[in-house]
């Protein structure tokens, strides 16, 4: 992985330049959700120093970027592949950095069979078939995560993970189980 920082007054206005376009695409798709970057596959423009850390912070150049606002419209833009991240435009792709999954679900709504997560970023997602509720083993501790779209995830945060084993109910098998549009989740192994 090649780290392409700016360290030139040309070099920075070229990597502004790219940004820029990052920027433009996410501003276009604003107000109508997440951009249609599954049908996107522009040529690598290398790496932006961004990263995306564990306890939803989007740091850019080492600093935290404050506006809300920009972290929406970045991810917005934001496509996997593989285990890499990146943020698209029709034309260009520049890779970033994630250390665990790309959002937090924050908040839930835990209806009888529905359960509609709220992430850090503003997306709404319901829980089923196409959104799966899993649980990984990290370290000997349990990281529960819901697909949010297009191969990304959020980690779902403590307090509503808590509430999630609390509305949880036994199966056969006595494992907590949660339900949502049809389908069934185990909370643990």
């Amino acid at each position: 992985m090649t780290d392409r920082r700016a360290d030139s007054p040309h070099d920075r206005a070229t990597g502004a330049a790219r940004g820029d376009g990052i920027i433009a695409a996410a501003r276009q798709a604003k107000g109508r959700g997440p951009a249609p970057v599954h049908l996107w596959n522009p040529p690598y423009c290398g790496e932006m120093d961004l990263e995306i850390r564990a306890d939803g912070r989007w740091i850019h150049e080492g600093s935290p970027i404050g506006r809300p606002e920009m972290v929406r419209l970045f991810a917005s833009v934001l496509k996997r592949e593989g285990d890499r991240f990146f943020l698209v435009t029709p034309v260009e792709k520049l890779g970033i950095r994630v250390q665990d999954a790309p959002f937090l679900a924050v908040d839930a709504d835990i209806g009888a069979d529905e359960i509609r997560f709220v992430t850090n970023v503003g997306d709404t997602v319901v829980a089923g078939p196409e959104n799966a509720i899993r649980v990984e083993d990290r370290d000997g501790a349990p990281r529960p995560y819901v697909h949010v779209r297009g191969g990304l995830d959020a980690l779902i945060d403590r307090k509503t993970f808590y509430r999630l084993v609390e509305a949880a109910t036994q199966d056969g098998a006595g494992r907590l189980v949660l339900r949502s549009h049809g389908a069934s989740f185990a909370l643990e192994g």
